[in-house]
């Protein structure tokens, strides 16, 4: 599509913050009202709009996709959109340890164990560790607790989790990062803990380097709509 306006103006919307582009007010896909969280969440959308040179691309728009996603898929029914997110609180990364490469597993003991131990405390529950890929079960009161602390967040929330979660491959992860817990980028370095350690034993790989640079724009991204909220 064409770029066909020549202002883009942040406005009241409801009870939140809508974007009018020649004093149109904007949409979502599914035509509901956009209508963002704050006006900060307000002010970066209406940046990427006004940034948009004689054609307009998606891609390049990572808070326009991400509010669209808030509205149209999560705002309906919050608990189903998230209940594919709060499934990695049975499998979560972090409890799965080398069980061959000391080495390894002595980084992932520094990087992740002070994430479980956090949730743990934050949370009041306990994690099962395993050695190798072999599923473990966790204890089902701790699922509960994580199923809960994700349902305890709202649509805009959710949405930003997704990526992080899907990415990382971490609930507990995702979770610090929502609560500002630990600084981001050092629980970006957590969730890429392995594939890194390989890159430095083996050697870069390009594709999964092109890969991992695409994961962390997504990551990124989510991050820096979870602070606009």
């Amino acid at each position: 599509m064409k770029r066909f306006w020549k202002e883009v103006a942040v406005v009241p919307e409801g009870n939140g913050w809508g974007i009018a582009l020649d004093a149109r007010p904007m949409r979502t896909p599914q035509r509901a009202p956009l209508a963002a969280a704050s006006i900060a969440l307000a002010e970066a959308i209406a940046a990427e709009w006004r940034e948009v040179g004689e054609t307009i691309d998606p891609a390049a728009m990572p808070m326009t996709g991400l509010a669209n996603a808030a509205i149209d898929l999560a705002a309906p029914d919050v608990s189903a959109f998230a209940a594919p997110v709060a499934a990695y609180a049975a499998s979560d990364l972090l409890c799965y340890r080398d069980a061959r490469d000391a080495a390894l597993q002595a980084e992932q003991a520094a990087a992740w164990n002070p994430l479980l131990a956090w949730a743990e405390e934050r949370y009041r529950i306990e994690f099962a560790l395993a050695q190798g890929v072999l599923p473990v079960d966790q204890p089902e009161a701790t699922v509960a607790a994580l199923h809960d602390a994700v349902r305890a967040l709202d649509a805009w929330q959710i949405t930003a989790l997704t990526p992080v979660v899907t990415i990382g491959g971490s609930l507990v992860a995702g979770l610090a990062l929502v609560e500002a817990a630990f600084d981001a980028g050092m629980l970006w370095e957590a969730v890429s803990l392995d594939e890194l350690y390989q890159e430095r034993r083996w050697g870069a790989d390009s594709e999964a380097q092109k890969a991992r640079a695409a994961n962390k724009r997504d990551w990124d991204n989510a991050v820096r709509f979870l602070g606009l909220l």
